[in-house]
């Protein structure tokens, strides 16, 4: 089996301190690339070196919502120039947070704009974090798409089926976590079951959200393979063919990486 976990935190903590054990513990378990997210700008050297070190890992370059009002004045420029870097193949985490409202909200919206500014320039496709925020950034994906050159993937996600739809339709991919497993998320379950093969990505967004059975435990990208079976569980598909399917859309979208 080959996967893929396409949104991981390799340089958090309870992560960096191990990092070639927890890359090993995942190759081990056919874990075949790791995208690796930043979240602040002050990160971006370090996320960078990591995926010249490791030839099946990437990086991404954005600013998460909750670092928005630490970050007033990014704009496009930056992440263009971040982005330059082979070894970047997305913009982001980046998009809209408004269940802990860590920073202004209309400084999040800024903060999203340059990063969609920045994907469009770079070509380069968006990775989205968007929680209790489904209109505004549904519109503000939906106009991003209308004037073109725009694509992503909604990450970790928990929404409602109408914002998954939303997000098929702008041809935005949908990517799934370890929260699919738990046992509250029926609602997500749900959605997992008709998301389209082809649009569809897995996750761990470790250290955090650990699948069952390893709830309680720091996640590790090695557990994307126990969320991919489930999902594959959900779908009634092998998950041998789930894994296969994850794998060409990340490539797919993440161009650059192939």
């Amino acid at each position: 089996m080959k996967l893929i976990d396409s949104h991981c935190h390799l340089n958090y903590e309870g992560l960096v301190e191990r990092q070639a054990e927890v890359l090993g513990n995942a190759r081990e378990r056919g874990v075949a690339g790791f995208l690796n997210i930043s979240t602040r700008q002050r990160e971006w050297d370090d996320i960078v070196a990591l995926a010249e070190r490791e030839p099946d890992v990437w990086a991404s370059v954005g600013v998460h919502p909750h670092e928005a009002d630490a970050h007033p004045d990014l704009g496009a420029a930056a992440l263009v120039e971040a982005a330059d870097h082979p070894r970047v193949i997305a913009i982001g985490e980046c998009g809209l947070d408004y269940y802990y409202d860590k920073s202004d909200r209309q400084a999040q919206r800024e903060r999203f704009q340059a990063h969609i500014d920045a994907a469009r320039e770079t070509g380069l496709p968006l990775v989205v974090h968007t929680r209790e925020a489904e209109q505004d950034t549904a519109e503000m994906l939906e106009t991003a798409v209308k004037e073109g050159g725009v694509t992503g993937v909604l990450h970790c996600f928990t929404g409602s089926a109408g914002l998954a739809r939303k997000g098929l339709d702008l041809g935005f991919y949908i990517s799934l976590s370890g929260i699919v497993t738990f046992k509250n998320a029926q609602d997500l379950q749900a959605t997992a079951t008709w998301l389209p093969a082809d649009q569809m990505l897995v996750e761990t967004d470790s250290p955090f959200l650990a699948p069952v059975p390893h709830r309680g435990k720091k996640c590790e990208p090695a557990f994307v393979a126990e969320t991919a079976s489930f999902v594959a569980r959900l779908r009634g598909e092998d998950p041998e063919d789930l894994a296969d399917a994850t794998t060409a859309n990340f490539f797919k979208l993440f161009a650059k990486a192939a």
